[in-house]
């Protein structure tokens, strides 16, 4: 069965290292100041020859509150009169972007992100909007993926319906924990009564797809509480679920340095959480898709890794990653074709670039054609939990295991230890390896023993 996992404590405790999470390959981590404004363009302009269909990300960064767990790129403010600024430069990126587009192109997919989006006021929203549909091809038949990342505490019944009256049709839920003890450790306070509204009002106005964001591993969480938190969640039935694992990073991202580290759970209480979560999960029917992500069987994630056209991007597992992915805001990452690029993370540069004009592209990379070939091996990997050797070498006309020679030990290692089995045609990933596909997919990374492995999380 295609979502069986196996819940291997020995295997889990031998592979669970610090690695990339595959959004991208090469990873953000290989963006360099090299890429500029003139490969956006150049990428622009053959995404409008070959008229790809397009995927767009808006980043809102604003947040009222802070989340002490938080690594987003985010501003937090009381003042809700900051974005109006942002949103005249975002809405010039916009324009400065589409003038290089076919109006043809269609806008298959796209999500409002953050920070907080329901931060904007429904008059700021409706402009918005109104500015992208002016701009770009949005559909207008409700069957594009529309999404939205939704804080309850932000959002009500008004909220939710000009949501849906805009276009929207899936919505994102941060949920994290519902423990009052936990919470008050993030300082994050929601009742299930405001998430329950929220999803009341999504299923009333027929939103297509409700995901709920769970994080495990904060502070004074055990794996009891945390169970509860599940059961309580699959009550609520969402279609999606993301389950995350809480990297604690302070050095990195100052809003941790709040949480007091002698609260946070052990390494083996954490592994009790995931595979007890697991249990639950898969008891009440959903199927666990790969990295943290599950879905009921008829949701579409299920259905494309069934069929084996599941991707994954920088808006994590996709049916859309055929198109372009165009990233619009502060921070914001756009993939075309073969470009990578990220506009400047810094809200003041951001603003203070389009103020003159210009694109805020700070950093990116092109990818050569090695970087492609390991693209698509990791792809089918962290996807399908399989690799068929003869697709790759017809695709990139070279010969597989002459190519990836070096790699054979690692990789026999891997299956002598039972994480996937290897033969002269393929690789499969074995349900005692699935939790653990980023390692495999680790193998594969060209650039991982350049990298300081510190600057990721672990694979559990």
């Amino acid at each position: 069965m295609l979502d069986a996992i196996r819940w291997d404590t020995d295997l889990i405790r031998r592979y669970d290292l610090a690695g990339p999470r595959y959004t991208s390959y090469p990873t953000a981590v290989q963006f360099n100041s090299q890429v500029g404004t003139f490969d956006l363009f150049h990428a622009l302009r053959d995404s409008r020859k070959a008229l790809r269909p397009l995927s767009l990300y808006v980043h809102v960064p604003f947040c009222a509150n802070i989340c002490y767990y938080c690594a987003c790129n985010k501003v937090i403010t009381k003042d809700r009169g900051r974005a109006l600024p942002y949103l005249q430069r975002l809405e010039q990126e916009i324009q400065l972007i589409a003038c290089h587009l076919d109006p043809a192109q269609k806008v298959e997919q796209l999500h409002f992100g953050g920070g907080t989006p329901t931060f904007l006021s429904h008059d700021e929203l409706r402009q918005l909007m109104a500015h992208l549909r002016k701009h770009f091809n949005l559909l207008d038949d409700d069957s594009g993926d529309y999404g939205i990342e939704i804080d309850p505490r932000e959002a009500d019944w008004s909220t939710m319906g000009l949501l849906r009256e805009l276009g929207f049709n899936r919505v994102s839920i941060g949920l994290q924990d519902l423990d009052p003890a936990v919470q008050r450790a993030v300082n994050r306070l929601q009742s299930l009564e405001e998430t329950r509204a929220v999803i009341d009002a999504a299923r009333t106005l027929q939103f297509r797809s409700i995901n709920i964001d769970l994080i495990y591993g904060l502070p004074k969480q055990t794996p009891d509480n945390f169970a509860r938190t599940v059961e309580e969640v699959i009550s609520l039935q969402p279609d999606r679920l993301s389950v995350f694992n809480y990297a604690h990073l302070p050095e990195r991202f100052m809003p941790q340095r709040r949480i007091n580290a002698n609260e946070l759970p052990s390494p083996a209480q954490k592994l009790e959480m995931l595979q007890r979560t697991i249990e639950q999960l898969t008891a009440a029917g959903y199927r666990y898709i790969g990295m943290d992500h599950f879905a009921l069987p008829d949701d579409e994630l299920a259905i494309a890794q069934e069929e084996e056209t599941l991707q994954r991007n920088f808006q994590g597992y996709t049916t859309h990653g055929h198109c372009d992915l165009i990233g619009l805001g502060v921070s914001a990452i756009s993939q075309i074709g073969d470009l990578y690029c990220q506009n400047s993370s810094d809200l003041n540069e951001y603003q203070n670039t389009l103020a003159s004009a210009q694109l805020a592209t700070s950093r990116g990379l092109v990818c050569n054609a090695d970087d492609r070939l390991r693209r698509a091996v990791i792809q089918q990997l962290i996807c399908n939990f399989s690799l068929e050797f003869i697709k790759i070498e017809q695709q990139f006309n070279i010969d597989f295991q002459g190519y990836f020679g070096a790699l054979w030990p690692q990789l026999q290692g891997m299956a002598e230890d039972g994480l996937i089995t290897l033969d002269s045609q393929r690789i499969e990933v074995l349900p005692a390896g699935r939790l653990l596909v980023r390692s495999v997919c680790m193998v594969f990374d060209a650039y991982l023993e350049q990298q300081n492995r510190q600057r990721f999380s672990r694979v559990i």
